[in-house]
């Protein structure tokens, strides 16, 4: 029995982090965008009223980081099942009219990733 109790403990330990995380859990293909923008309260509202569209667009997760000493230095990533649905996404005219609107300021740096296993 104690034996159980330390693989149970072992086990708890290790899925503290992401370990423990099944593959299906990574995206496909994840799309890095970096940009500023005149106004982050003003962009994120934006941003978030794009949801709808986003999804239908293709995206499957999505997550937005500010730089720490520029609140309006923004990186964004968006998650997909396929490269062409990434790269559909990025030439769009709906996330050309979405980031016009929101305030981006400069043409954004975009590249994408795959997991390393693949």
């Amino acid at each position: 029995m104690k034996i159980a109790k330390f693989f149970l403990l072992v086990g708890l330990v290790f899925c503290e982090g992401a370990l423990c995380a099944p593959a299906s859990y990574a995206a496909d293909i994840r799309m890095f965008v970096h940009h500023e923008v005149a106004d982050y309260a003003t962009w994120r509202k934006s941003y978030d009223a794009f949801d709808t569209t986003r999804k239908a667009l293709g995206v499957t997760g999505q997550a937005v980081y500010q730089t720490i000493d520029n609140p309006n230095d923004v990186t964004v990533t968006h998650d997909f099942a396929s490269i062409e649905k990434a790269k559909s996404f990025a030439s769009s005219p709906e996330l050309k009219a979405a980031m016009s609107q929101g305030g981006v300021k400069s043409a954004p740096q975009v590249w994408f990733t795959k997991p390393s296993n693949q």
